[in-house]
């Protein structure tokens, strides 16, 4: 009778096992995420700094004046913003006189000239210093167009169009300017 017991148990018991061993089988979904913050970069200015050399004429009818200074081209190679709706903010500010003295009548201690960033959206940015003969209000800022869709370019940023306040003759000595180009998202209505 244990034997017809154990072999009844044996023959209900394997089927089952082998019925489990079948349906045993489960899935589960595992969900994957991550973000990517938005990100602008500047490649490294090329040549810098940028030195226009002598500013006045040293001989002609227009000694002491400003000289004809050709353009300089600087270029921020691999600049890029990986998202939409960035845009180009130039400030430029005039080469002035290191000398803190003050400026004598029908001299100039400054040298405006405009500053164009482009290659990045249609249009350019583009900003030209004012800068007063004794070298007041140097600073000028401006923003481009805003670019659509994310981007990568080398940037032009070129200098041109130096001038004396007045056309006055320029005090001697060292001048020094600044131009900074910064990338970004659009600024919105209150910022």
């Amino acid at each position: 009778m244990k034997r017809l017991a154990l072999a009844l148990l044996a023959a209900v018991a394997l089927p089952g096992i082998a019925h489990a061993q079948a349906t045993d089988t489960a899935t589960a979904d595992v969900g994957v995420s991550g973000t990517v913050a938005k990100l602008c970069m500047l490649g490294t200015p090329t040549p810098a700094p940028v030195d226009v050399g002598q500013m006045a004429n040293t001989s002609g009818a227009r000694v002491g004046k400003i000289a004809v200074i050709a353009p300089r081209i600087v270029t921020l190679p691999g600049s890029f913003c990986n998202f939409a709706g960035s845009a180009i903010t130039v400030t430029a500010t005039a080469l002035v006189s290191n000398d803190a003295s003050a400026v004598e009548p029908g001299f100039a201690k400054a040298v405006n000239y405009t500053a164009d960033v482009a290659n990045w959206a249609a249009g350019s940015a583009s900003v030209t210093t004012a800068a007063t003969a004794g070298g007041g209000s140097p600073t000028a800022s401006a923003t481009g167009p805003t670019q659509p869709a994310p981007k990568v370019a080398d940037l032009d940023v070129t200098l041109s169009n130096f001038t004396a306040p007045s056309d006055f003759l320029l005090t001697a000595g060292a001048y020094s300017g600044l131009v900074v180009v910064k990338l970004g998202p659009v600024a919105s209505g209150g910022d």
